[in-house]
């Protein structure tokens, strides 16, 4: 997890299968939860790929991309708040 100008960035991949759009927190969940079947690719060839923002993976059952999810930083738990 970065932190970059004061905001938490976590890398995140989302699918796009049938018109619906989900998205993980890494691309083992991702292929846990939907199988090679599903998707029509399995974990190892989608980790071979290089998957990153510039480069989705794509077939004809779905298309997977990566990228970042940007948070707001926590507060330090230490500091009063208002």
């Amino acid at each position: 997890m970065a932190n970059v100008n004061g905001k938490q960035e976590r890398m995140v991949v989302h699918l796009e299968i049938d018109g619906q759009h989900y998205y993980y927190g890494n691309l083992k969940a991702l292929c846990d939860h939907w199988g090679k079947d599903a998707l029509g690719v399995g974990y190892a060839y989608l980790r071979n790929y290089g998957i990153s923002e510039d480069n989705p993976f794509r077939n004809a059952k779905c298309i997977i991309r990566k990228g970042i999810l940007i948070s707001s930083t926590r507060k330090d738990s230490t500091q009063k708040r208002s």
